[in-house]
This record gives C-alpha cells, structure tokens and sequence, in this order.
C-alpha cells in the first residue's frame, strides 16, 4: 500500500463531496472546515504532524451529486492545485436523484466519477482519497436504495483499483459500529452523519491514508 502520510510540507488537502463533507462550513471563509469529519480529519492530523505545514481545504456542497461536482470541478479543484484529492459522492445520485427519477445510470456515474480522477491526476499529479457512499438503515423506504447504493459502492472500488487511491470502506465500518450502537447513534437520518459518526469517518480517513501515530509520540 502507497503511504501518504504524512503529507509534504506545503501540501494542499482538499475535500470534495456532498453536505456530508460541506458540514455547514462557512462560504464567507474559504479556509473554514466546517463542523463534521474535515475538521476532526485536519485537526488530528495537525497536531501529530504540527511540523507538516499542510493546508486542509473544504470544498464540499450539499446536495451535489457526481455531474455536481462535474460542473464546478475546474473552479473548486483544479485551479486550486491541491496535491491530495479525497472525495466522498453518491448517495445524492442515488437518493434525492432517484426520488425525481434522474438517477444515474451506474455506467453514467461510472463515467464522470472516472472523468474527474483523470483530470486530477493527469493534470495535478495528485494523490487520491475515495471514500465509499453509505445508507445506514434508518427508515423503510432505505431497502429500496441499498441496490442503487451498492453498485455506486462497487464503481468507486473499482475507480480506487485502477486510480491506486486510499480507500475509505465507510459502508463497511458503519455497518460494523451499527453492532455496538444502534444506527440512528452514528446518523439521525440516515445518511447524514452525527458526530460520532463523523468521528468514526475522520478516523478511518486517517488510518486509509497512513499509520495513525498518537499525540506527541
């Protein structure tokens, strides 16, 4: 496995995604992380890697799906030059989408979702972070998506194959907490995370992208 960690002094680190990302940052302050799993990601790795110098930038939006990000990747990605890229997309192709009947087929998500890492690495050399969409089981008409959400799973472990990204398996760890913790404990909705879940995803970002060292060790 490529270690990324820890990041070379200057690098720029930018999230990208939907409102699971956005969190409520500020869109007043560009260099705000907003309240969720950006800010405990940055923070942690900032205070083990004080001497790193690196900048954490959040560009998620909510209610962005994959054309989404599409459409404003030039402004929000490459002309920012960041030199790692995470992204965390899906479940608003499949979920919001698919209740207007303007889903995605999984080739068309497929399709733009690899347009965009080709982009990122060909144009910026960057390094790649791909965090798989989840659905935790919240309410009833969820069991009508897990389809839809896992064939939008299975195209980003195929993009992180051949992309040779850091893979953050998110459906897979929550699926697993929802064993100590009922689900609404990580997600009140169901997709939209808690604290403790963007805990949980902050620390498996961490651990995708190198080994985790403790504090001031």
């Amino acid at each position: 496995m490529t270690i990324l960690f820890p990041f070379s002094a200057g690098s720029v680190v930018l999230f990208q995604g939907d409102s699971i990302t956005d969190a409520g940052r500020s869109r007043e302050h560009d260099a705000d992380p907003g309240r969720g799993y950006v800010l405990m990601a940055s923070a942690l790795y900032s205070a083990r890697y004080p001497e790193s110098g690196a900048t954490f930038l959040n560009r998620g939006l909510g209610g962005n799906t994959v054309k989404s990000l599409r459409d404003r990747w030039q402004a929000d990605c490459l002309d920012l030059a960041p030199s790692v890229v995470s992204i965390l997309i899906g479940i608003n192709d499949n979920a919001m989408a698919k209740l207007e009947n303007q889903s995605p087929t999984e080739a068309e998500f497929e399709a733009v979702y690899r347009e965009l890492l080709k982009q990122t690495t060909e144009r910026l050399g960057a390094r790649l972070v791909l965090i798989e969409p989840f659905l935790l089981p919240n309410r009833e008409q969820y069991e009508l998506w897990r389809q839809d959400v896992n064939l939008r799973i299975g195209v980003v472990r195929r993009l992180a194959r051949e992309f040779r990204a850091a893979y953050v398996p998110m459906d897979g760890l929550l699926a697993a907490a929802c064993a100590r913790a009922d689900a609404s404990f990580w997600s009140k909705d169901g997709i939209h995370l808690t604290a403790a879940g963007h805990a949980l995803l902050a620390e498996a970002w961490l651990k995708a992208i190198g080994e985790l060292r403790p504090l001031l060790s």
